[in-house]
């Protein structure tokens, strides 16, 4: 095609597209250094999205001339990643000493913008598993078409996930030059289009967005330096985790409702199941099949809110999330169409997800599209929580911590094992009322075990 850049220009790589959604990505070690030769599909980074760790290959065989990021920062989808040694050539001063220190200098944040515009860039795509080794697409002539392009074809082809995001970015996303696959667009270029300070939008009116699509609050007070003993950087998981939760208690109208359930009877049942299967089971798949019937008998807290356009979005599926805290940090894992599997069957899911969550190889996508989720804050002692929402759910339940106490039943005292309960939703979508009684179905089911596993 005219006009673009033939696959045989490798001076450089840019950092592809790791995922639907994913702008940017934290370096978290290089496994390679300047004027160390690579071949095709070698692994020259390990770096963290969201929640799950990238292995970024390189796209052809060459010599590294230059690192252009350093370990511990975050690298933004369409900068330069990689710079190739020209054939012949020697590594440059510069790079000899960025490579003694195990790193080299910051690629700057306009180069995501020249990105977006194919000024000069070969943009390539990542495609596969990204919680594995993700291998490089060999498109690596493409360029995104110019506006005038863009304006001529009319509608832009683009996922709802990107929509939304133009929507918030306020772009008019028509007007966005598409690098995907078949002139598609994807996050990187609606967020690329933005920073660019590009005319667009809703009402004629312009803007030029910062690097970060949530800026930080003006006005901060002042911290205080005395006897601060270690700096930690915002980063990886704790980052995605604090602008998650923030998001959430920004958007959602949270209400805590909290109760009791005598789980006298299903602590025999559960100590019955384990002698059977010849394996220790906790209260956690029992609560997860009792949340499977109550989400059931009470359809409007198994839903996601679509805030960009206005709408509730009952689930006919029931996709339990389950936090699982690991010393990345916390995780929420999803355990799709958990109504249709046995106590068992939620057990062996939990284990394994849990276990994948902690050696970091659980796929990005089994961490996305829960429609409602599990907190078991009595696993390390809690009783009570008022857990915050996973967004755009509308409702989560923390599990206390099991103990015994003194109990009344029918006018007669007995030591009994009572499980607390605390349960949120999005007031804006689940009246109070309508919490309580979901709640109330759940401890019911807990406190007669035939109609839970009948």
């Amino acid at each position: 095609m005219a006009g673009t850049k033939q696959p045989s220009d490798r001076s450089h790589f840019i950092l592809p597209d790791l995922g639907e959604g994913v702008h940017e990505a934290e370096l978290i070690k290089w496994r390679v250094k300047p004027g160390e030769p690579v071949k095709e599909h070698q692994t020259m980074a390990e770096m963290e999205t969201d929640k799950a760790l990238v292995e970024v290959p390189s796209p052809w065989d060459g010599v590294i001339g230059e690192l252009c990021a350093k370990e511990g920062e975050i690298v933004k989808v369409g900068s330069i990643l990689v710079r190739y040694q020209a054939a012949g050539a020697a590594p440059s001063e510069a790079t000899t000493r960025t490579a003694s220190k195990s790193s080299a200098s910051t690629a700057p944040a306009r180069e995501a913008v020249k990105a977006a515009s194919g000024e000069g860039e070969d943009a390539g795509t990542v495609v596969g598993s990204v919680s594995g080794t993700l291998t490089v697409s060999d498109r690596f002539a493409r360029r995104p078409e110019s506006n005038g392009e863009s304006e001529a074809r009319g509608k832009a082809l683009a996922t709802p996930a990107v929509r939304r995001l133009a929507r918030e970015f306020k772009v008019d996303i028509n007007r966005v030059p598409g690098s995907g696959r078949g002139g598609r667009v994807t996050a990187s270029d609606v967020e690329a289009f933005a920073r660019s300070g590009s005319t667009i939008v809703r009402g004629g009116e312009s803007a030029a967005f910062a690097a970060t699509a949530v800026p930080a609050p003006a006005n901060l007070p002042a911290v205080s330096a005395d006897g601060v003993s270690q700096r930690i950087p915002f980063r990886g998981v704790r980052r995605k985790i604090a602008e998650a939760l923030s998001l959430s208690v920004r958007t959602t109208v949270h209400f805590t409702v909290v109760d009791e359930a005598d789980v006298t009877a299903l602590d025999r049942k559960r100590k019955e199941y384990a002698s059977v299967l010849g394996q220790k089971l906790s209260f956690l798949p029992f609560i997860m099949a009792a949340v499977c019937k109550a989400l059931r008998q009470h359809p409007a807290i198994n839903a996601n809110v679509d805030d960009a356009n206005g709408e509730i979005l009952l689930k006919g599926v029931v996709n339990l999330g389950c936090a699982v805290d690991t010393e990345h940090g916390l995780m929420v894992p999803v355990i799709r169409d958990a109504d249709r599997r046995s106590i068992v069957q939620l057990a062996d899911a939990v284990k394994d997800l849990a276990g994948r969550c902690h050696n970091r190889t659980v796929a990005r996508e089994e961490l996305n599209g829960g429609t409602f989720t599990i907190s078991n804050v009595g696993s390390y002692g809690g009783m009570f929580a008022t857990p915050i929402i996973n967004y755009p759910e509308v409702g989560i339940l923390a599990a206390g911590r099991a103990k015994e106490k003194v109990m009344v039943k029918g006018g007669q005292f007995y030591a009994g094992l009572s499980l607390p309960l605390s349960m949120s939703c999005d007031h804006r979508v689940v009246d109070g009322a309508e919490g309580a009684r979901f709640l109330n179905t759940v401890v019911k089911l807990l406190e007669n075990p035939a109609q839970l596993v009948g």
